[in-house]
């Protein structure tokens, strides 16, 4: 079976490491996501234990689609019987580029219509389209007139931990902030702080790994609702799941403190880090950022500062770029009051390389959904 794991723009890199890790083969890194094959557990691995991943997709055929007959006549050579029933739900989506088809929606449409032909001509009944919450989650990629067809094996996005019942202002996704600790190079037996930690996102994710607790153990899979499921792969997914669990930690092996001035980010943290299982392992309290201090010798700073939404409201560009500007430069004070930490910032401003004043080790191109920013690592000597 082929596989393509996607995750945001600029991670490609720490998801290969992370499937590498997982032993899985034939890897292919490409701009949005990595390539592997093997069996169908391959897959179900990757959606248990992958953290920067948002979907795992499973290829089922691919071919030339220059007009709608031709997506309809490759979409409809697929024996969909052995993924759906007359009673399961589908759905399609549609990504398009640089192909004589142009229109989402109707390249959609053709696909369901092959399916729900394909089931009734084999099945005499036909499924019913769902398309907030299907069985099956069919996607079409076109690109350059070839079409690919592939399955969704998470359905909700794997960032969807499933913790996140309290958010604060512009929350960072799971996916992306577990990147940010792989790139930054977080150690996990060191002490981490994060001074401006919104709804806990980063703490979360850091807690989570550092206790070795698969993100995908605690949510359901599309791949469940699939009629062969029940034929074998059960026994697989209940097996993998047990051996997943019985690696965790019992506490995390260091401290990990989490702080935000403002008192709806701290409840948010609270509840969700609660939610995630690891409340025990975050001390959260209200603190300025700029107040800030060591707490070992050694440790990380690992934060995303605010890009101006949360400083000044609805206030002017001027006005919301000098309270900014202030913050940055009290934090770039702060910082400097740990020696012998690392910081790893996710910056969505020039303003704070600026204030900083450093030359980082690492500066690495993300996208924080449409926003492009930057990771920013230093060694604070």
């Amino acid at each position: 079976m082929q596989f393509f794991a996607t995750c945001a723009r600029g991670t490609e890199g720490p998801l290969r490491s992370e499937l590498a890790a997982l032993k899985l083969k034939h890897l292919h890194g490409e701009r949005g996501g990595v390539a592997f094959a093997g069996d169908l557990e391959a897959g179900m691995k990757a959606c248990l234990h992958s953290r920067v991943a948002m979907r795992v997709l499973l290829e089922l055929a691919r071919f030339p689609a220059p007009d709608a007959d031709a997506l309809y006549e490759g979409a409809r050579s697929v024996d969909w019987t052995e993924w759906l029933t007359a009673r399961t739900t589908l759905a399609v989506e549609s990504t398009l580029r640089e192909s004589a088809l142009t229109h989402s929606g109707f390249t959609s449409l053709k696909v369901k219509d092959a399916v729900v032909d394909v089931l009734r001509d084999k099945l005499g009944e036909r499924p019913d389209v769902d398309s907030k919450a299907p069985d099956v989650r069919i996607v079409l990629h076109l690109a350059r007139d070839e079409a690919s067809l592939s399955l969704d094996l998470a359905g909700e996005p794997l960032h969807r931990r499933g913790y996140r019942a309290v958010t604060a202002v512009a929350p960072l996704k799971e996916s992306l902030a577990a990147a940010v600790l792989a790139l930054g190079g977080v150690e996990l037996g060191l002490p981490f702080l994060d001074p401006m930690c919104g709804s806990g996102t980063l703490a979360i994710e850091h807690a989570l790994r550092a206790r070795r607790i698969a993100p995908g153990l605690d949510r359901a899979f599309s791949f469940q609702r699939w009629p062969r499921y029940r034929g074998g792969w059960q026994s697989i997914w209940d097996r993998m799941k047990v051996e997943a669990k019985a690696g965790e930690l019992t506490h995390a092996p260091a401290p990990i403190v989490a702080s935000d001035y403002h008192p709806k980010a701290i409840a948010a943290a609270q509840a969700c880090a609660q939610a995630a299982g690891v409340a025990a392992d975050i001390r959260i309290e209200k603190a300025d950022a700029r107040d800030a201090r060591p707490f070992a010798e050694a440790g990380t700073i690992c934060t995303n500062p605010p890009y101006g939404e949360r400083i000044a409201g609805e206030q002017g560009g001027r006005s919301r770029s000098l309270q900014l500007g202030g913050l940055y430069r009290g934090f770039a004070e702060a910082l400097e009051r740990f020696q012998g930490w690392d910081a790893v910032l996710l910056s969505g401003s020039p303003l704070l390389e600026r204030e900083l004043k450093r030359k980082p080790e690492i500066s690495h191109r993300l996208w924080n959904g449409p926003l492009e920013v930057k990771l920013l690592k230093y060694r604070i000597r």
